[in-house]
């Protein structure tokens, strides 16, 4: 089954192949680690992972690099404001960005390229700009000349006029054009800097991941990917670095996933709606969050609420419950994803809200399915759950959670269960309701079945 996916650059679904037959690179823009990351950073870490795990089904080779940008003004600035070196912020939120992206169920990368491990192709790629007439110096900064390359805008679509007014661009005597973009800048005595042939100074940003894809996975790349509001100027910039300094593709398939709203508004400080993962985090387990994300179609706004979050984490506990049900029961062969409709979903750029509803019309067979066919439909909804990185915990476990917030002991609940049992033996039915309605007020439901009677949080 063949994967089709939208390419940014051409505005239109194509069916991917790669540059090697049985072999994919794909790069994500990775954080600026000044600050831990927010729900929105979440969105492309979820949705790559998820197709890279979608990959994983169809090539033996998949290179996955996301790259950390560990050198940047935001940087600088938290490390004055914090009285503390460069090194420890960018260390300590480098590492705080990794447990939060696991607690989403998120892989970890097949490389992650820091910007100041790179320094020396980025100067390299900087001299080859200048050597082909495509950069120019001037007082101290190395700029990219927007205008020497005549496609220039290809990606986002828009002319260079249409660009310039609607973005914010630095206006300094020292470019030639407006438009034109840093490639190195002169760094102060107290800023992080290097030695390069224009003096001391660091890259712009844009400069960064051009030369760490070239360095680590090669001149042209399958996949590149990352948020809307990257187009332009950032990928945009890649784009013109990249063809200017060695032809080429570059990219042959860029993916965008879409903005995310809190509440129906642009989150941002300003607004107070800002939130990060790590404080979701306090109140709702990883997999919720990451079953949010992937609610709707990655190239489709997400208005991301508390209304969402309670939704999945309703989703998951039912789909939970239906597995408790049959976890006894042993998986009898290795599941065929060519012809499961989830893995069709997927394969059709990365359709997870209609490889959910897929899961939910399994579950519902599973139901209602006789005995010896229910190891099957059980193996097919752990692959779909697999691949969106989703239903992969031990159903007790993900039911019953963490009680240590609680008010009540796995150990008083099932003490109370034996009790209610004892009082519907005794045909005191009053006694055992009242038991189940004590329980459900302290956030513990009942379920009984053939099997007995189990427990999960509310």
């Amino acid at each position: 089954m063949s994967l089709k996916i939208y390419n940014t650059m051409s505005g239109k679904k194509e069916r991917f192949e790669p540059l090697q037959p049985n072999s994919v690179t794909m790069y994500v823009c990775g954080p600026t680690v000044y600050n831990l990351a927010h729900i929105g950073n979440a969105r492309p870490v979820v949705v790559f992972d998820t197709l890279y795990r979608l990959l994983q089904c169809h090539y033996d080779e998949v290179t996955y690099a996301r790259n950390i940008t560990d050198v940047d003004d935001k940087i600088i600035a938290a490390a004055r404001e914090g009285s503390r070196s460069i090194e420890s912020v960018t260390e300590e939120f480098t590492q705080k960005y990794r447990e939060d992206m696991a607690q989403l169920n998120a892989l970890p990368p097949t490389i992650e390229p820091h910007a100041t491990h790179n320094i020396a192709p980025m100067i390299a790629l900087t001299e080859k700009l200048l050597a082909k007439g495509h950069a120019y110096v001037s007082e101290g900064h190395v700029l990219f000349a927007v205008e020497s390359m005549p496609d220039y805008g290809k990606l986002s679509g828009r002319s260079l006029d249409d660009m310039l007014a609607g973005a914010r661009v630095e206006v300094a005597d020292y470019k030639r054009h407006p438009g034109d973009f840093v490639l190195w800048k002169p760094a102060a005595d107290e800023d992080p800097g290097w030695d390069s042939p224009w003096g001391r100074g660091r890259p712009g940003w844009h400069l960064e991941c051009s030369a760490m894809i070239r360095e680590h996975l090669g001149e042209t790349i399958d996949i590149h990917g990352g948020g809307r509001d990257l187009i332009f100027p950032h990928h945009e910039n890649e784009v013109a670095q990249s063809r200017c300094a060695h032809g080429g593709d570059y990219v042959r398939y860029w993916m965008h996933n879409a903005y995310l709203d809190i509440d129906g508004e642009k989150m941002s400080k300003s607004l107070g709606n800002f939130r990060t993962v790590r404080e979701l985090l306090q109140s709702y387990r990883g997999e919720v969050l990451r079953f949010a994300l992937l609610s709707a179609h990655y190239r489709s706004p997400l208005n991301f609420s508390a209304e969402l979050l309670e939704q999945a984490e309703a989703t998951l506990g039912s789909l939970y419950s239906t597995l408790r049900q049959v976890e006894d029961i042993p998986l009898d062969m290795e599941v065929q994803l060519a012809g499961e409709p989830f893995y069709e979903a997927l394969n059709d750029d990365l359709n997870t809200p209609l490889a959910i509803a897929e899961i939910h019309a399994l579950a519902k067979q599973l139901h209602k399915a006789p005995e010896d066919e229910k190891p099957a439909l059980k193996g097919r909804i752990l692959a779909a759950g697999n691949l969106l990185g989703i239903l992969e915990q031990h159903p007790q476990d993900w039911l019953q959670g963490d009680l240590d917030s609680s008010d009540i002991t796995a150990e008083e609940i099932e003490q109370a269960i034996a009790d209610r049992q004892a009082a519907k033996a005794a045909k005191d039915y009053a006694k055992a309701d009242e038991i189940r309605q004590d329980l459900l007020a302290r956030g513990i439901v009942l379920e009984d079945s053939r099997e007995g009677t189990k427990w999960k949080r509310a």
